[in-house]
């Protein structure tokens, strides 16, 4: 069994609290990805399980294993660092059966398993070449096989693919996704790319100031997000700032700088004080945007409440397009709504023949909107 379990785990340098109180259960067999911005503790974490940094306190276990205190090559752990760090006056081959070498494997059969790692990341073609003749890319390949070459229990890997091109990565991404379907090791993957965490992992464990604040699976950390960093974190959204104008049974009515109340469906609405404030996220991908009449108005100088065929008030505004910028396969519209700039993305194929200074209309269902508090945390609508 090669589950790993991580108890209240810290790390200290000096004064410095690089790592706090990381608690998880990384399950056996699964590909974790520890993901965070720099300085989020998550190397750091990631090379206390590796044994190459020691815990100012808590504990580490792999499988039924106390491993807290023991160095790092009596742990079952192998690690593929960003760095590459292969040995430059060795071979290919030399490199990938030196883990090997070390557990006095005989010379045989260790180069016959190096050549069989090299044939699963094909490489087997460079097997007698310098490490420095190769590319970024084909490096990678070469300490993925040269960690997978000792069969460890548990695969790290310090985000070993943040020095290859976008495209080199992509790929990468996959072949490490279809190893560990292959191998069946448990993977703890550090990243501070967003992106790659969602391409590999099974769960996403997110790291901000070394605090763990948020572990799942993809779909659970991108819409439940605990708080407003991780909404941040995850991907682009307008934040809107507001007030609680009123609540009612089954609705939260949100005085917000948009120059209009949004409406949002909850049952929980009598937990918030009228005049509290909120952050309410925007995500591109729930706006509508159509064209619009630069003249409406209430009179007041805020936005219309339209109403729809029911009755009802519909959540949109109308703004001014300011800029449009052309992405390839996507479209982005930035939109001044009463001096406030919200972002609309479309692909190129749905995306209306919007210009700079057209007027238009942002709508969306206050089912899909987020709210968070003051302090950050998200308000369960």
């Amino acid at each position: 069994m090669s589950e790993i379990e991580l108890s209240g785990l810290e790390k200290r340098y000096d004064e410095t609290l690089a790592v706090e109180e990381v608690s998880a259960t990384i399950e056996d067999g699964e590909l974790l990805c520890l993901l965070g911005p720099s300085g989020s503790g998550k190397s750091t974490t990631l090379r206390m399980i590796a044994g190459l940094e020691t815990p100012s306190g808590g504990a580490i276990r792999v499988g039924d294993e106390d491993v807290t205190d023991r160095p790092a090559y009596e742990r079952a752990t192998s690690t593929v660092f960003q760095d590459w760090a292969l040995f430059p006056h060795k071979t290919v081959l030399e490199n990938v059966a030196f883990g090997l070498k070390m557990d006095d494997v005989p010379t045989e059969k260790r180069r016959e398993h190096a050549r069989e790692m090299l044939e699963r990341v094909e490489m087997i073609d460079h097997a007698d070449e310098d490490p420095a003749t190769l590319s970024g890319g084909q490096k990678q390949r070469v300490a993925l096989a040269r960690s997978l070459a000792v069969n460890p229990e548990v695969l790290l890997l310090d985000e070993p693919l943040s020095n290859l091109d976008k495209r080199l990565r992509e790929d990468m991404q996959i072949e490490i996704r279809e190893i560990h379907d292959e191998f069946e090791k448990t993977f703890v993957h550090v990243t501070h790319d967003q992106d790659e965490a969602f391409t590999l992992a099974d769960r996403i464990g997110i790291m901000h100031d070394g605090e763990l604040i948020q572990i799942g699976d993809p779909h659970e950390v991108y819409e439940s997000p605990k708080n407003r960093f991780i909404e941040g974190f995850l991907g682009d959204t307008n934040f809107v700032a507001g007030e609680v104008e009123r609540t009612s049974a089954d609705a939260i009515h949100v005085d917000t700088e948009l120059g209009r109340e949004i409406v949002l469906p909850s049952t929980t609405a009598s937990e918030l004080e009228t005049g509290a404030s909120l952050t309410l996220s925007l995500r591109p991908e729930i706006l509508s945007i159509e064209a619009g009449d630069g003249n409406e108005s209430t009179g007041d100088g805020r936005q219309p409440k339209p109403a729809l065929a029911d009755g009802s008030t519909a959540n949109s505004v109308v703004g001014t397009v300011e800029n449009v910028i052309y992405r390839g396969s996507t479209v982005r519209y930035s939109v001044s709504i009463d001096g406030t700039s919200v972002f609309v993305e479309r692909t190129t194929a749905d995306a209306g023949a919007f210009e700079a200074g057209d007027d238009i209309r942002i709508g969306w269902n206050g089912g899909d909107v987020l709210a968070f508090r003051e302090d950050g945390s998200r308000v369960e609508l």
